[in-house]
């Protein structure tokens, strides 16, 4: 069984189960055009739907990580065998600036590669975030141990990746290629259930309100172009409005990236879908 290589904050492993049952029975290409950490991607391959697929993401190192794991698994491997890869605060500070000086630029690919799973493996809750320079400034985590996939884990998630196609581009450019009975999965970064939650920061350009229509834009073009849609949000009057014309279904979540324990409690989203299906 593959497993994700890298958590992501708004990761879609406890959403599994409630997509999977809203999935159409059938589909040609699959895409996803924020993959993040791949959850559903990987659920669908080792359920072995999966005969090609399309992954996309505006954030240039996670394709960076992505390419360099179907392109060369084992030099990753060997990076990633460092003993600079420490467990600690020091450590972490250290590493963190050095993926700074080398991130965005064209060189050090595998090296940018292993710097991105260490950080993501042990900064706090496997958050994204970049200031306005763009540089990754997510804080130690303090996990109680050293956590770095092993080399098998990469072997095989390098093997599911030789029939998916890799993409840094925005969604809309992702989505061109998409025909009929095709399947995509949109999971943008959710819009803020309250004022004060601003977890849309996945990108040093953010995700607006006015991205979210974009987005919604799309999704009718799509459907009338018969490919067929899932995508999941949160649930707010806004997003609502915005599917108001679709198949919509409330599920429960719970989200773990707010920094305050006690506002980790459940909460619910959205999954949408423009085709009727097994659990509508």
């Amino acid at each position: 069984m593959i497993s994700p290589l890298i958590k992501w904050a708004g990761g879609k492993r406890q959403l599994l189960d409630a997509l999977n049952h809203r999935l159409p029975d059938e589909w040609n290409t699959y895409y996803e055009p924020f993959v993040g950490g791949g959850a559903l991607l990987v659920n669908l391959q080792n359920q072995e739907k999966i005969t090609h697929a399309v992954i996309a993401d505006l954030n240039r190192e996670l394709i960076n990580l992505y390419r360099i794991v179907k392109s060369a698994p084992e030099q990753l491997i060997d990076e990633l065998s460092d003993e600079k890869f420490e467990n600690t605060d020091h450590a972490f500070r250290l590493l963190k600036d050095e993926f700074n000086e080398l991130a965005g630029g064209n060189g050090n690919r595998v090296k940018r590669a292993a710097l991105l799973i260490y950080l993501n493996k042990h900064g706090y809750n496997g958050l994204w975030r970049v200031n306005r320079q763009g540089k990754f400034n997510v804080p130690f985590g303090r996990y109680p141990k050293r956590n770095l996939p092993h080399a098998s884990s990469i072997i095989q998630f390098s093997r599911m990746l030789t029939n998916v196609s890799i993409m840094n581009v925005d969604f809309e450019t992702t989505a061109k290629t998409a025909k009929y009975g095709d399947l995509i999965y949109f999971d943008p970064p959710y819009h803020p259930a309250s004022k004060t939650a601003k977890f849309t920061d996945y990108n040093s350009h953010g995700f607006s309100f006015t991205d979210q229509e974009r987005l919604a834009r799309l999704v009718k073009r799509l459907s009338d172009k018969g490919v067929q849609v899932i995508l999941s949000n949160s649930k707010v009057p806004e997003i609502e409005d915005l599917y108001q014309d679709f198949t919509m279904v409330t599920v429960p979540a719970k989200r773990s990236i707010n920094c305050k324990g006690k506002l980790r409690a459940g909460t619910f989203e959205i999954i949408i879908t423009n085709y009727e299906n097994r659990a509508s």
